[in-house]
């Protein structure tokens, strides 16, 4: 943008009629004023350093220095008073300069002296003509600070984001032989685009020559990765520091964080700032603007030395505030250790079964399984989900108790069509009850019972477990909320009974479900306090459950601990409840999903784990470890 250019013919006319002591006749010092405010605007440097007293080249060499110093994307100028006397005139400008960094441009006004030279005047060279103030030695140049990345707390106010150590790969500038070198190749390394390369080259000629300038700041094994490449980039140094960026306590709640290489910073429409980091996921990504702050930018003035001796402009920026969530760290440190040294992969998730709040998510990740996704994850609950077609029968018909009996058949249920199996076999239970065949995971007793319901009974019962109902965290990639279609037939109707089906849910949807048992109705899940960050929709509401029914349910998970298929967790002390189940892994042959689900005190979560046998072990193993090791009081 060439504003001298564009108002030419009318800014000279306007000018010269208001010139102290130049008329009509002589135009000629406006006209000099506005050829050389051109000539440097549009980066004519040689003609601009001709129509000075000095030598041009060496003008020339000043200008350009000042504009790559500064990192400059546009300079604009503007004439402003002249004033003459006799042989000389002092005249006015205004600056604006885009230094490229997203924020508003550093304006500022500068004047300097003309001389008459025959029918010709002459700007009279200084650096000061550049900026007021600026000497023979000195140079200018753009500090960008960028605050500290503020972390993730846990309930009780301790951060989730641990120390670890990062890598700072950067120049010191006045070492740098070619700066569009270096900022290019590392770009290519680090997978920046091409404009950002151009942003790099602008931050090094502009950062103080003799100082660490950290260009990137990667993980140690990125950087090892991607040290064979770096060691190709011209004048590339690096240093180790220990920060709280890359290890967190809770990766699927916190997310990850990148540098300025990630290419969400150029989505987003930012500018590359050395230091800048970026939530790439998680809570840190959705709540990147409250934890990451805003960086201070000075425009200075620096001597031969590299000292700072004047101030021209300072943008001040702000720190970023933490964020606390509702991860209570004793809770996700049993989750943590119940899995430690699983030889399959699986995760735990809890929630505080009286409010929804999010406690805690550990996941494991064992070699040569699949990974499990505790939040996010669409998976088959398997008999875990008789929970519900439990709830729709004690609702629907009072009288059903516990010790009702229940036939469980041993081979095989035919049921609209469909033929259902015990997967694990359920041992013989004589004359099973209610309470045997929940407490057994008897697959065939519950499809059976199923064809009891209406399918209005059954689906009403799952959205009050709160399968499907419209709820987000403000976490990306999204949680899921659970699904679940009305069948066709009693046959589909049966299959969703023994949680599989339709039905799919993640660990959350099943520690939520879980809770409503502990405390009678549903609560929408939180995972931050406070009021501040990404707006969530508004608050669902469900019906709750009756309390005869909320109160048969906890018998019947009870007894699947105290006498059941999950006797193996039976603690001393306050009693745990549960229910347990296994379904077909989708997309995985041979692997299964073993479920436990339930509660302690007011503390529900869900137990997954993948395996290549059908027995509960696993997940009732995972599930005692947690309840156990569940802190006092949580």
């Amino acid at each position: 943008m060439i504003r001298l250019g564009s108002l030419l013919c009318a800014a000279a006319v306007v000018i010269i009629a208001g010139v102290t002591g130049v008329g009509q006749s002589d135009p000629s010092v406006a006209a000099s004023v506005k050829n050389f405010l051109l000539a440097w605007e549009s980066g004519n440097y040689a003609a601009a350093g001709a129509q000075t007293t000095g030598q041009p080249v060496v003008v020339a060499r000043a200008l350009r220095n000042a504009y790559s110093q500064l990192g400059a994307d546009d300079l604009s100028l503007a004439m402003g008073r002249i004033s003459v006397s006799g042989n000389t005139a002092s005249a006015y400008f205004h600056a604006s300069v885009d230094l490229g960094r997203g924020g508003r441009p550093w304006t500022y006004s500068g004047h300097f002296l003309l001389r008459r030279h025959g029918a010709e005047w002459l700007v009279v060279w200084a650096p000061s003509v550049i900026v007021p103030g600026l000497g023979p030695s000195d140079r200018l140049a753009v500090l960008t600070t960028v605050p500290a990345r503020k972390p993730l707390l846990d309930s009780a106010g301790r951060p989730l984001i641990l120390l670890s150590p990062a890598v700072e790969v950067g120049v010191r500038p006045g070492r740098v032989v070619d700066p569009a070198a270096t900022a290019t190749k590392l770009a290519r390394v680090i997978g920046l685009a091409r404009s950002e390369a151009d942003q790099m080259v602008g931050q090094i000629l502009a950062a103080p020559p003799n100082t660490f300038l950290e260009l990137v700041q990667l993980a140690p094994r990125k950087f090892d990765r991607l040290s064979t490449a770096l060691g190709k980039v011209p004048n590339l140094t690096h240093k180790v520091v220990t920060t709280r960026l890359f290890r967190s306590a809770v990766p699927a709640v916190t997310g990850q964080v990148g540098t300025e290489a990630a290419r969400e910073l150029v989505k987003d429409g930012d500018p590359y700032r050395p230091g800048t980091t970026v939530g790439l996921s998680g809570l840190e990504q959705a709540y990147q603007a409250s934890l990451a702050g805003t960086p201070t930018t000075k425009v200075v003035v620096q001597n031969a030395a590299g000292r700072q001796v004047a101030v021209l402009k300072s943008w001040p920026g702000h720190a970023g505030t933490a964020v606390r969530t509702t991860i209570n760290g004793g809770v996700q440190r049993a989750a943590q250790r119940a899995l430690a040294g699983l030889g399959l992969s699986g995760a735990v998730v809890a929630v505080r079964a009286s409010t929804g709040q999010i406690l805690g998510v550990a996941e494991h990740q064992a070699a040569g399984m699949p990974a499990v996704d505790p939040l996010g994850g669409r998976y088959q609950p398997g008999q875990a989900f008789t929970i519900v077609p439990a709830a729709a029968l004690l609702a629907k018909y009072p009288t059903l108790g516990p010790d009702t009996p229940i036939p469980c058949f041993r081979v095989r249920a035919l049921v609209g069509g469909q033929t259902f199996v015990n997967v694990p076999a359920v041992p013989k239970l004589g004359n099973p009850t209610f309470s045997d065949v929940f407490a057994h995971a008897c697959t065939t007793a519950f499809a059976q019972v199923s064809l009891r319901l209406d399918p209005t009974d059954f689906y009403g019962a799952a959205e009050q477990f709160g399968i499907g109902a419209q709820w987000r965290l403000p976490l990306r990639p999204a949680a899921f909320v659970g699904s679940i279609r009305k069948p066709s037939d009693q046959g589909e109707q049966a299959a969703d009974a023994i949680g599989t089906g339709t039905v799919l849910v993640s660990p959350l949807d099943m520690a939520l479900a879980a809770g409503v048992v502990e405390s009678g109705s549903w609560h929408q899940p939180a995972v931050v306090t406070g009021p501040s960050g990404p707006t969530l929709t508004s608050r669902v509401k469900l019906k709750g459950l009756e309390s005869h029914v909320v109160s048969r349910l906890k018998e019947l998970m009870a007894d699947t601990v105290r006498s059941g298929v999950a006797r193996a967790a039976r603690l001393a002390g306050p009693p745990l409840y549960g229910q347990v189940g296994t379904a077909p892994l989708a997309g995985h042959r041979g692997v299964r999903a073993i479920w436990f689900v339930g509660f302690r005190g007011d503390v529900a979560f869900a137990v997954v784990a993948f395996a290549r046998s059908s027995a509960f072990d696993p997940a009732v193993q995972i599930a005692r470890l947690f309840a156990e090791r569940l802190p006092a009081g949580s």
